[in-house]
């Protein structure tokens, strides 16, 4: 009886988070960034179409619906618990490790999700807190899956801190065919776990750093899924 109840609150609270997070979602499942990428794909595709056939078109159409799944952007369920460090980002946990975080000069927990071409590309936040600094580096377009991509790559990162006094880092990183990486976030703004911050085109990589009392729950291989899987536990 006590596990089915267990089971019964999760559900109940699972499609909470989920009504939760798409009554506050900014924009349809397409993410804005994309609309005139899609526009046009389809445009072109069209006047192929109607001009030459569908033979001479069918590359055309490939493209479009490419660009069209790359840009999609669904809403997530977002956990609740404020011990919770959610994924930034979709993709593949490349690393799970004892570092230096070279933002705030400390040892810290490091996850990195990596991005390909057919992850969703929006950037979430990882906790809820206030954005203490944002940084901005110019860089290389390595693969972003290589370790060194950390620091030779463009990146644009964001100290949080939470309400507890917890610092989180968290790394937007370009990768090898990746040209821009989109902030809507600066010093002195507030996030919710899960709130849309940004959008990395085309392939890249989130890094997080955590204090290492923080628990990680993924490992390397790992898929995880933008604010609704929990990649660590504060401490």
């Amino acid at each position: 009886m006590r596990r089915s109840a267990s089971r019964a609150r999760g559900s109940l609270d699972l499609q909470s988070a989920t009504l939760n997070a798409m009554s506050n979602y900014p924009h349809p499942i397409i993410a804005r960034e994309g609309w005139p990428y899609v526009a046009g794909s389809f445009a072109v595709a069209l006047a192929i179409t109607l001009a030459a056939g569908w033979l001479w078109a069918l590359f055309f159409w490939l493209i479009a619906f490419f660009i069209l799944q790359f840009f999609r952007d669904p809403p997530r369920p977002i956990p609740t618990d404020a011990r919770a460090v959610l994924a930034p980002a979709d993709g593949r946990v490349v690393i799970v490790e004892r570092t230096q975080d070279p933002y705030l000069q400390r040892e810290a927990i490091k996850v990195s999700v990596f991005m390909n071409v057919f992850n969703v590309h929006s950037n979430r936040s990882p906790a809820d807190g206030l954005v203490r600094e944002v940084w901005y580096h110019a860089g290389q377009f390595v693969n972003a899956a290589l370790a060194k991509a950390s620091l030779e790559n463009e990146r644009n990162a964001l100290w949080i801190k939470t309400a507890d006094g917890t610092d989180i880092t968290c790394v937007q990183v370009a990768g090898l065919i990746a040209r821009r990486i989109l902030c809507y976030v600066k010093a002195g703004d507030t996030v919710a776990r899960g709130q849309r911050y940004g959008f990395i085109r085309f392939g890249s990589r989130v890094d997080v750093y955590l204090p290492v009392s923080a628990k990680p729950r993924v490992s390397v291989g790992d898929k995880v899924y933008a604010s609704s899987t929990v990649i660590a536990e504060l401490g």
